[in-house]
């Protein structure tokens, strides 16, 4: 497991290539939920998520002959879209795998890179795909598996102990688990009482079936949130979230398409439903923990279409 020594060297390494997102009180979410709301804007970060930051931690990790022979690795759409981005930056070549259920903007951000963008008909796919080119001589960027990328993802906890006011409750988007390994290791660091709480969409459950099963297994994906479907989480971020998360709680995708569309409305962001899924997991939280609240969201991302959002809401009937 990675310690919050390995999340501070890695903020110092991609100091200057990735922004320091804000941290802010949200009004219209604390007005929404009933108690104070403080929200760190990651979907501000450069390709629009938290994904950079681990996409450049690790390939400033590499060496000349790994840069040289290029790297692969496999994206729902946001890793891909920042390993692409960042990679063109540090003049590394980048090939991203992509499962068909990748938004089509994702892809076309990706090839208009210059990353070389390989399609496959599903996730699982993806991942087989990946292993095969990485076996062929290109270094892997795994988009969670990894502790370089996860003391990178880290560095959005990091920033936001040091710029949040008081807290008692964070709560994180999970998919393969890299981002609340990373996030947790730095707030069990720096703010210790604080309760860290991930959260799942429905068929995009692979965290809480690992927790339930007492490690990683696979799941078979059906959410419509492709950004969080891994088809299973990896030993490394198992034991970061055992160790160092409350709970992780699992949302309907309908609910978190709302959440989208109440992001939106009431915190004035756009924000994609990998993100929008904090909102019904908020008020969960609150009922457990009752009067006294102070919430943390990461809002993960906004690389998610007007059409795509207008396309979820008509599909579940929501306005």
């Amino acid at each position: 497991m990675i310690g919050i020594s390995d999340v501070e060297a890695a903020a110092e390494r991609i100091a200057g290539h990735v922004v320091r997102t804000p941290t802010l009180p949200s009004p219209g979410l604390s007005t929404l939920l009933g108690v104070p709301v403080t929200v760190k804007l990651e979907l501000l970060q450069r390709t629009g998520s938290f994904k950079s930051r681990g996409a450049t931690a690790k390939l400033l990790s590499l060496s000349e002959r790994e840069k040289a022979a290029g790297v692969v690795a496999v994206s729902g759409g946001n890793h891909g879209i920042a390993l692409a981005v960042m990679a063109a930056a540090l003049d590394v070549k980048a090939t991203v795998v992509m499962p068909r259920s990748a938004p089509a903007r994702a892809v076309e951000i990706a090839e208009a890179a210059g990353a070389s963008v390989r399609m496959t008909d599903d996730m699982a796919g993806a991942f087989a795909l990946m292993t095969r080119l990485q076996e062929e001589g290109l270094t892997l960027v795994h988009p969670f598996d990894d502790p370089e990328v996860i003391a990178g993802q880290g560095t959005v906890g990091l920033e936001f102990a040091a710029d949040a006011g008081e807290l008692t409750d964070v709560l994180v988007s999970v998919g393969g688990g890299g981002l609340i390994a990373g996030v947790a290791t730095a707030l069990r660091a720096l703010r210790p009482e604080v309760r860290i709480w991930g959260v799942e969409t429905g068929g995009a459950e692979a965290m809480s079936r690992a927790l339930a099963a007492g490690g990683p297994v696979p799941v078979e994906l059906s959410s419509i949130v492709s950004t969080l479907s891994a088809p299973s989480v990896s030993r490394l971020t198992y034991d970061h979230v055992s160790a160092q998360v409350d709970e992780v709680l699992v949302v309907p995708d309908r609910e978190a398409v709302q959440g989208t569309l109440d992001l939106a409305e009431h915190a004035k962001v756009w924000a994609e439903p990998a993100a929008g899924c904090l909102l019904p997991a908020s008020r969960r939280v609150l009922e457990r923990v009752g009067e006294g609240a102070r919430l943390g969201l990461v809002v993960c991302g906004g690389n998610a279409t007007t059409g795509d959002v207008m396309g979820w809401a008509e599909r579940f009937g929501l306005r």
